[in-house]
């Protein structure tokens, strides 16, 4: 399938230092579906569609990755790193809306494509909130272990 041909490719790309964003799994996972999403707009979609929600939905997958690798350069600023997984996260949202308003429509009728790209959409999402809240917690475990009273 278009999915996992592209997923392929992905795991193609040059060996990756291992603090890099490029090992994260949900900078791949968004990485495959901006790949997968964009290549969808440009084969399957009517030709009106391309320029109107085609680019919207194009936009909004990039951000997705684009975000997290923001948010991953900023990680040491716990702040800012939470700020550009959310953005990530909402971008992710938006991205599902606009798969299901193509479908909905019948500008994307490719029920089989919808679907699978849909699952990774929302697995992603899942994910996302995952590392969210997994950096929070570490954020807070640290918080509180520097306000214990040392003993001795």
């Amino acid at each position: 399938t278009l999915t996992l041909h592209l997923a392929a490719r992905i795991h193609h790309l040059p060996s990756n230092p291992p603090t890099s964003y490029l090992n994260l799994e949900i900078w791949k996972v968004g990485r495959e579906l901006s790949v997968g999403i964009h290549t969808m707009t440009l084969a399957k979609l009517p030709k009106f569609e391309m320029y109107e929600e085609g680019a919207q939905i194009r936009r909004s997958v990039k951000s997705i990755w684009s975000n997290i690798v923001e948010g991953y350069r900023r990680h040491r600023y716990y702040r800012d790193f939470i700020r550009f997984l959310t953005y990530a996260h909402t971008s992710c949202d938006e991205t599902v809306d606009r798969l299901d308003t193509l479908f909905e429509t019948q500008s994307l009728t490719d029920e089989k494509l919808f679907v699978a790209l849909r699952a990774r959409l929302v697995e992603l999402s899942r994910k996302l909130s995952n590392v969210i809240q997994s950096v929070e917690t570490q954020h807070q475990s640290v918080r509180e272990k520097a306000h214990l009273p040392t003993t001795q």
